[in-house]
């Protein structure tokens, strides 16, 4: 057990590691052109560390220099018609609970901007996208007037944007120094009380509990819970009016807004060290047992003579593949996103496919990365007559 380094997200001192996996790929989205790319992509150290005074995780050698997020960073979701009602349906209750008509939207990390666009078109609302991998021309037709794009890193130059709502999913989980980031938030918004700020990220507490070891990844250096989300928040003066999960309770949603202090505990979800200090236990004692489990199945199916694909090409399953070591036992990976077609997995090597591709592969069991998508899935290879079992990771 190792006792270092200083919590990026409340300076205490001493994380305690509780899981390492060494050489992993540095990037889980990065698309590549050819196999040998993919194959000799950049690799990293992940050790994952848990604050006991604040229950948050993180990778402890995340080294940021062996981040590139460029135009070939494919992170886009929305080809998915479960993830589009979710975005859909969440776009609506913020816009109704926060009266989001007619403002100025600043997003951070807005990847390909979809959400973004959806944001100002159903409110009415004007809008500006900060990623440095956002691809301007892709959404130029949806995008219109009301929003523009910023090929750039967020900073405290964007700070003279217009900013009524401040919108950041999916990004603070990719940032090291968490509460550094908090703050910096926090004085761009500056002296406007009414300003929304929303926050989205994965929930740590359902992989611990799950020992979902696939969703663990050198890219993802920070890890929340409802608590650990909320404290930094609140630490650096923001009053967090709601919290809770989504997605299947996979993803945590935090809305707060500007506050002349640090701020009280409003939530009870917020009292979770405890659980979280249980749950890390568990997780150390049975994810090698979870990780030999996967490895085992697979071979298994294998020598029964099934061929065996893996639905869902992103950050799961290139953890999955690396964590496992099965690619080579795997015959195919299927994504619904076009612009990953064609494309190769850093780490593995392996192609991705259209799901039209399956037909006349033989394959007969589908590993499902996410099994919040097994319904579509399984609408999709019925389509498509595919008679292949879904085994949901």
């Amino acid at each position: 057990m190792h006792m270092y380094h200083a919590c990026p997200n409340c300076a205490a001192s001493g994380m305690e590691v509780f899981f390492e996996t060494p050489g992993v790929p540095v990037h889980s989205c990065m698309m590549l052109g050819d196999r040998a790319a993919a194959e000799s992509f950049p690799r990293g150290d992940l050790a994952l560390g848990l604050c006991r005074n604040c229950g948050f995780i993180s990778n402890v050698l995340f080294d940021p220099s062996l981040q590139d997020y460029t135009t070939g960073y494919e992170e886009q979701q929305s080809f998915s018609p479960r993830f589009r009602a979710f975005q859909t349906d969440l776009i609506e209750r913020l816009i109704e609970r926060y009266d989001i008509r007619g403002k100025d939207v600043v997003e951070i990390g807005c990847g390909k901007g979809d959400f973004l666009i959806e944001l100002c078109e159903a409110g009415g609302n004007r809008g500006v996208g900060i990623d440095p991998a956002c691809d301007p021309e892709r959404m130029r037709d949806r995008a219109g007037r009301r929003v523009r794009f910023v090929a750039e890193l967020y900073s405290e130059k964007h700070a003279d944007l217009p900013c009524d709502a401040l919108c950041c999913r999916h990004t603070l989980e990719h940032i090291h120094p968490t509460a550094k980031f908090i703050a910096n938030v926090r004085r761009v918004v500056g002296d406007r009380p009414d300003t929304v700020v929303f926050f989205e990220v994965p929930d740590a507490q359902r992989v611990l509990e799950e020992q979902a070891f696939w969703d663990i990844y050198y890219e993802h250096c920070s890890y929340f819970t409802l608590g650990s989300l909320a404290r930094v928040f609140r630490a650096n003066r923001f009053e967090v009016v709601e919290l809770e999960k989504d997605f299947d309770d996979q993803y945590l949603l935090v809305v707060a807004r500007p506050a002349g202090g640090p701020t009280s505990p409003q939530f009870d979800a917020e009292d979770d060290l405890p659980r979280i200090m249980e749950d890390v236990s568990v997780f150390r004692g049975n994810v090698r047992d979870r990780i030999e489990g996967w490895c085992s199945r697979i071979a298994r199916l294998r020598d029964e003579g099934k061929r065996v694909a893996i639905w869902g090409s992103g950050s799961k399953c290139v953890s999955f593949l690396s964590t496992v070591g099965v690619a080579d036992r795997i015959d195919a990976v299927v994504d619904v996103n076009p612009f990953r077609h064609g494309k190769y997995l850093a780490g593995s090597g392996m192609q991705i496919i259209a799901p039209e591709s399956l037909r006349g592969r033989g394959v007969d069991a589908i590993l499902v990365m996410n099994p919040v998508y097994g319904d579509e899935i399984q609408r999709r290879i019925d389509s498509l007559g595919v008679p292949a079992e879904l085994i949901p990771v």
